[in-house]
């Protein structure tokens, strides 16, 4: 597994940041005219320029502690995405409802959060593995389970797992609601600030990239 720190990038810098999902999409153009697309990825993936989020001297220093204490590129690290960083709609609180995990077979104990986007055409689950401790909220044929008691949850994989005698019985939904962050690492190995060109205005790029664990 990567080198991974379960620390959390400045909150206030990060909700300042630029970036989002990205795809990977091959196109080619036939003879004919017509477009052959297919992706070579099956997950999207998001970055970020947190110089965005700088705004004074003192976000800037801590950055650049952050930066060596994970080794540029090296380790990565907690990322929160001001956009999407919740199981509930924007605004919305969360509720174990929330989102669909699976449904029970009376053995399966173990379920992975996931969060599903759209649902008409071609639904995309997506995988999260970095859930924030204590958010978590698990439901069965809607009914709320007590954490510690009915599961317990690793947050530092999103893998729910439900404990002795409360395995879901067969065909019982599984949903669950939470807060999450996204693993992430610095893009690049040198941290380029040009303090005068800040003082001026100028924004520092820093590149902030997910990872897969």
């Amino acid at each position: 597994m990567p080198a991974f720190h379960e620390t959390l990038f400045p909150l206030d810098i990060a909700l300042g940041a630029a970036g989002g999902p990205e795809r990977a999409t091959e196109i080619v153009t036939t003879l004919t005219g017509r477009e052959e697309r297919n992706t070579r990825l099956k997950h999207s993936r998001r970055r970020w320029d947190a110089g965005y989020g700088v705004t004074s001297l003192a976000q800037l220093q801590a950055v650049v502690a952050f930066f060596e204490e994970r080794r540029g590129r090296l380790y990565g690290f907690r990322w929160r995405d001001r956009l999407d960083h919740a199981s509930a709609a924007p605004g919305a609180t969360v509720t174990p409802l929330d989102q669909a995990l699976g449904t029970g077979d009376g053995a399966r104990a173990s379920f992975p959060l996931i969060k599903t986007y759209g649902g008409t055409h071609a639904p995309y689950a997506r995988p999260i593995v970095k859930p924030v401790a204590g958010s978590l909220r698990v439901a069965v044929n809607g009914v709320e389970s007590t954490a510690g008691t009915h599961f317990a949850v690793d947050v530092t994989t999103g893998l729910v797992s439900f404990l002795a005698g409360h395995v879901p019985p067969v065909g019982a939904s599984v949903s669950a609601g939470f807060l999450f962050d996204v693993p992430v690492r610095f893009d690049t190995d040198f941290l380029e600030v040009n303090l005068s060109a800040f003082e001026a205005g100028a924004i520092p790029r820093i590149p902030v990239v997910e990872i897969r664990l």
